[in-house]
C-alpha cells in the first residue's frame, strides 16, 4: 500500500475520526473535515495532543455549504471517503415526506455533488489513475428492516450510485468502494432511533411512541445492536487507504452471512 492523502467527511467523531487517527498514525495525510465550525478547533487540539498535527489537517465541510464544497474540491488528495451522514427512522407510512426528502439530501444528494465534482476534476486534470472514492453505506444498503425503511433505503441509493460509478469510470482508473459496517456503538444508530420522537404523535399517528421506543430499546440490548465500535474502525483504517480490495466491505462476517441468506430468501418472498 502506497502512502495516500485521504479526504473523510464526518470526522468529528464515531467511525471517521478513529479511522482517520489509524490511518494517521500508519503514515497516511489526512483532511479531516466536520460539518459545524465549532467542532474544528476541538477536533485540531485533540490532533495536536496525540501528536498527529503534521498528519491530520482539519477543515470545516459543510456539504450544504456550496463555497464548502468548492474548497474540498480545490484540495489535493488521492481519496475521497464519503463518510457524513445521518438518519431518520420510524414507520415508513407515517413518516413526514419532507423527513425523507432531508434525509436523502444528506446522505445521496449532497454527497453525489462532492464527488462529482471531484472525480470531474481528476478526469479533467489527467490525474484519475489510481484515485479511490469510498462511500459509509450500511448493513442497512443491503436489507430493510421494518422502522428504519427511511434511513436505509438512502443506503440502498448509495449502493447504486457506487456500483454505476464502478462500472462508468474503470476506463479512467478511479477505483470505488462502499463500506458496510454493522449496528456498532457510536451513537449515531441511538441517535437515529430518537428523532421520531419528535413527530410522532398517540392523538394522530398509529404507530403508538411507546410501541415503537421498546422495538428500538429490545434491539439495542442484543448483542449484535450494540457491537464495539473499534472493531469497524480497524478494518476501516486497512480498506479505506487500500489499492486493492472488494467493492463491498461489510463487518462483521456474521453480518455480511445474514445478509447474504436474506437477499437468497428474497426470491421466496410471499404477499
Amino acid at each position: 500500500m502506497t502512502k495516500k492523502t485521504i479526504l473523510i467527511t464526518g470526522a468529528a467523531g464515531g467511525f471517521g475520526k478513529g479511522a482517520a487517527i489509524g490511518m494517521a498514525r500508519n503514515g497516511h495525510d489526512i483532511i479531516a473535515t466536520v460539518h459545524v465550525a465549532s467542532q474544528v478547533t476541538p477536533l485540531r487540539e485533540e490532533v495536536a495532543a496525540l501528536g498527529l498535527a503534521d498528519k491530520i489537517t482539519v477543515y470545516r465541510l459543510d456539504l450544504n455549504d456550496p463555497y464548502d464544497i468548492q474548497q474540498a474540491i480545490g484540495l489535493d488528495f488521492d481519496v475521497l471517503w464519503n463518510n457524513a451522514g445521518m438518519g431518520e427512522a420510524g414507520p415508513v407510512w407515517e413518516i413526514p415526506v419532507d423527513l425523507v426528502r432531508k434525509n436523502f439530501e444528506v446522505n445521496v444528494f449532497l454527497p453525489l455533488t462532492l464527488t462529482q465534482g471531484v472525480v470531474q476534476k481528476w478526469v479533467r486534470e489527467g490525474k484519475s489513475q489510481g484515485k479511490k472514492v469510498v462511500f459509509t453505506s450500511s448493513m442497512g444498503g443491503l436489507f430493510t428492516p421494518a422502522n428504519w425503511g427511511t434511513y436505509v433505503s438512502t443506503k440502498h441509493a448509495l449502493e447504486s450510485v457506487a456500483e454505476a460509478m464502478q462500472q462508468e469510470l474503470t476506463p479512467y482508473g478511479i477505483k470505488i468502494q462502499t463500506i458496510n459496517p454493522g449496528a456498532y456503538y457510536t451513537g449515531y444508530n441511538e441517535t437515529m432511533a430518537d428523532n421520531p420522537f419528535r413527530w410522532l404523535d398517540d392523538a394522530k399517528n398509529f404507530t403508538k411512541r411507546a410501541d415503537l421506543r421498546k422495538g428500538f430499546d429490545d434491539f439495542f440490548a442484543t448483542p449484535e445492536g450494540k457491537m464495539d465500535a473499534q472493531e469497524m474502525i480497524d478494518r476501516m483504517i486497512d480498506i479505506v487507504p487500500a489499492d486493492t480490495g472488494k467493492f463491498r466491505n461489510v463487518v462483521p462476517k456474521v453480518i455480511e452471512d445474514m445478509l447474504k441468506d436474506h437477499q437468497l430468501k428474497a426470491w421466496d418472498n410471499q404477499i
